[in-house]
């Protein structure tokens, strides 16, 4: 089944509304909660008022942290970060907010309106404090106590020599580059429902999250209680792009106020608080160069730059850390050192989103091949070319070692051979020869192109529990959830096609704390290769506890039964045949199990990878430039990726699709902006632009497939691939449209206002010599 375009199960059940989300749930004696969020970005908490709110109908409860010591607790970061300054991330805040929209208190009613209501006429007094909104704004306050300031211990790495490496190159570029905050906007926000049970004891709570043990975790250490007393369940959740990949104040805070009232309370996110509280990312501010012979051979590449963290730092420095190693890219880099300021400030904290650290890096990576290639009066295209690591030099070593502590050894592959595919699928030439002739026009074509290489499917493990019913259905449990990934297809196609059965009989249950004992979580594109595997050895042990029970029913040698079309038959012998689900019936007593230990058709199989994949992608695009106006058309976009071995390559260009579009929109469109104070600007789809069908030409989608060493199923992450490379590749087309006029873009989103800025400034700098003659 691994190789299959097979249709998508659960597409059946989403697009009639039979989906279940948080919201859709609903349990006797609901109260639905409503936050009270901060105004400003730091202040301290003078008093809190709730007489009025306490007379509204409907409210039940208001609590702060002075109500229930509970909320005061800490909500625990993804990722423990050694030698950084302790801090606390409070479930609500206690006598100072950090930033904007930070939860001072909650109102529960028996109505999400009344709730709302109830919120609004809460009263909170505040003393303003000094805000530090941007990481250079030194002297204005420190964002957490004891700190000497608001810097972490940064990331740094470096290779070879790159004092030497500059010496010897012929020709040095610099850029200043930035890659602002964006975020992910999920169809379905976040939201969180808990239902405590006084009989067992146990608090279930379901939460649209991509993380439900770690869910489980903080919700029971805030709680004091065992985590197997608490149950998360992630149902369908709609859409999540990382931003939903770690624990939440409300996760934690919506299971405490239900454990205290004893009644199930319900709280789901408006859009409004989704921009306010909802982790952005990106958020980095670089200044690199790179050194070059007159070639165009590479010697060196160096950066420092700063990642805003906002007011906690949940992620540690894994996305510093991931734009480092992601910067060199597929190229040999003989000399390189990287710098990352890890930075928090007083705006809402910054995680992951879609890509984590690595579209930063190929923006500036990129930002510097075209301008040396400009220097050089080189084709960018013929750059790159002449810098990909060679097939003959795979498995290649970059010199640096990924944050799982593992060296960086990227996995066999032809760079070259897939970089000539996309320059041809574009035509290049064939567009050069266009560009030439619109020279002089006000609407000159430039052409973009960006590759770049992603370590997908960290570990450290994940699960699967495979089972044959007597009713002959093969059920796949995983610690994982799905967020729009089609896991119920594409992991039924590895179990499917381990175990013989049709895809139709098999069913994938994930995203239930209850459903196998451990999982990390729907992350940094790790489910196809982490999970994946897990769930190919635990079909395959099933298998073998298949012929196993069947040699015993039929009296014959175990490697003589054939497992094929959801029955067993011996080989020589079609006649002599069983339904799997008759075999599944007798593995409950059959004596041939012993030796397994367990009864019944079922193994639970977790596979450790001993690193990641790294997988290679580049993209190219033809981009038509209004100079009157500024506004940017894409003419032809092409896309090369490399999935290592696609489970169902229908999903997988789904996949390149969605993160393509994310990414076109980071490139043109999206910015969350804060103003000097740390108040939000962009706080609306109104303010936040997001891209639409009609914006862009249809994705021509190119599959390489170069499988990884690191799992036998050849897998390699594709979630996050499609994301990576736009921004690059925008900047560079707008920037080899307006040559001509010295136009250098460094920052996204190229929106046409930064168009028509930079053409203006350009045309300044232009006549100030002629105006100084006169």
């Amino acid at each position: 089944m691994i190789g299959v375009s097979a249709k998508r199960k659960e597409d059946l059940r989403l697009l009639t509304g039979r989906g279940r989300y948080v919201d859709d749930i609903r349990l006797p004696g609901l109260l639905h909660a409503a936050v009270v969020r901060s105004p400003h970005a730091h202040a301290r908490i003078v008093g809190v008022d709730k007489r009025a709110a306490l007379k509204c109908a409907g409210v039940v409860a208001i609590l702060t942290v002075a109500d229930a010591a509970e909320l005061g607790a800490g909500v625990p970061p993804l990722i423990h970060e050694p030698g950084w300054p302790a801090y606390t991330h409070p479930v609500m805040a206690r006598e100072r907010v950090r930033h904007v929209g930070e939860a001072v208190a909650v109102v529960v009613a028996d109505d999400p309106y009344r709730a709302a209501d109830g919120a609004e006429a809460v009263r909170v007094q505040y003393e303003p404090l000094p805000v530090a909104a941007t990481p250079n704004a030194r002297g204005r306050g420190r964002v957490h106590d004891g700190w000497a300031d608001n810097n972490l211990r940064p990331n740094e790495a470096s290779v070879g020599d790159v004092a030497r490496g500059f010496a010897e190159a012929e020709v040095i570029v610099e850029a200043r580059v930035v890659y602002p905050r964006v975020t992910g906007v999920p169809i379905e926000g976040r939201a969180v429902l808990a239902a405590p049970d006084a009989e067992s004891g146990r608090l279930t709570v379901w939460s649209s999250t991509q993380v439900p043990f770690n869910v489980r975790a903080a919700v029971a250490s805030a709680l004091d209680v065992a985590e197997d007393s608490v149950r998360v369940v992630a149902p369908d959740v709609g859409g999540g792009f990382g931003i939903k990949g770690h624990v939440y104040p409300e996760d934690v805070m919506i299971p405490a106020v239900a454990r205290r009232l004893g009644r199930p309370v319900k709280w789901v996110e408006t859009r409004r608080e989704h921009f306010l509280t909802a982790s952005g990312d990106r958020d980095q501010a670089h200044t690199a160069r790179v050194g070059v012979r007159r070639d165009g051979t590479l010697m060196a590449i160096e950066t420092t730059f700063t990642r805003d963290h906002g007011a906690f730092p949940t992620l540690g420095g894994a996305m510093t850390a991931n734009t480092i190693n992601h910067l060199v890219g597929p190229y040999r880099v003989p000399h390189y050192r990287a710098h990352g300021d890890n930075v928090v400030t007083h705006k809402t904290f910054a995680a992951a989103y879609r890509g984590a650290g690595r579209p930063e890096a190929a923006l500036v990576l990129d930002r510097l091949l075209d301008g040396a290639a400009r220097r050089l009066g080189m084709d960018p295209a013929d750059l790159r070319r002449r810098n990909l690591v060679r097939r003959e030099q795979m498995p290649f070593a970059t010199g640096l070692s990924y944050r799982d502590g593992v060296a960086i050894t990227y996995d066999p592959a032809d760079y070259v051979a897939a970089f000539d595919a996309l320059l041809e699928r574009l035509d290049w030439k064939g567009w050069r020869k266009e560009q030439a002739a619109r020279r002089g026009s006000t609407r000159p074509i430039g052409l973009g192109v960006s590759a770049y290489v992603e370590g997908t499917g960290i570990g450290p493990f994940e699960g699967a529990d495979v089972s044959v019913d007597p009713g002959g259905v093969v059920f796949v449990d995983v610690g994982v959830g799905a967020q729009g990934q089609a896991h119920e297809t594409t992991l039924a196609q590895i179990a499917a096609g381990e175990l013989g059965v049709p895809l139709e009989r098999v069913i994938v249950r994930g995203g239930d704390t209850d459903r196998v004992g451990f999982g990390m979580g729907t992350i940094a594109s790790r489910v196809a290769a982490v999970a994946g595997p897990a769930v190919a050895r635990s079909s395959r042990d099933v298998a073998r506890k298949v012929r196993l029970v069947a040699a015993e029913m039929f009296e014959c040698a175990p490697e003589d039964v054939i497992v094929a079309g959801g029955e067993v038959h011996v080989a020589g012998a079609p006649d002599r045949r069983l339904p799997l689900g008759r075999v599944a019936r007798a593995a409950v007593r059959s004596k041939a199990l012993v030796e397994t230990g367990r009864p019944g058709l079922g193994s639970c199989v977790f596979f450790y990878p001993s690193t990641v994949t790294w997988a290679f992608g580049a993209q190219a695009a033809a981009v038509e430039v209004d100079v009157e106006t500024g506004a940017l058309r894409v003419l032809k976009h092409v896309v090369v990726h490399d999935p290592g071995r696609a489970i169902n390559p229908m999903v997988v260009e789904g996949q390149v699709h969605g993160g393509t579009a994310q990414g076109l929109g980071s490139a043109v469109l999206e910015e969350i902006v804060h103003d000097g104070e740390g108040q939000l600007l962009t706080g609306s789809l109104m303010d936040y632009a997001l891209p639409r069908a009609a914006d862009f030409p249809a994705l021509d989608v190119v599959h390489v497939e170069f499988p990884s060493a690191v799992n036998e199923l050849g897998i390699k992450g594709v979630g996050e691939s499609g994301v990576i490379a736009p921004g690059a590749m925008i900047a560079g087309a707008v920037d080899d449209a307006l040559r001509e006029y010295g136009v250098t873009i460094e920052r996204l989103p190229v929106t046409p206002a930064r168009v028509f800025e930079a053409l203006r400034a350009a045309r300044r700098v232009a006549d100030a010599p002629r105006s100084s003659q006169r």
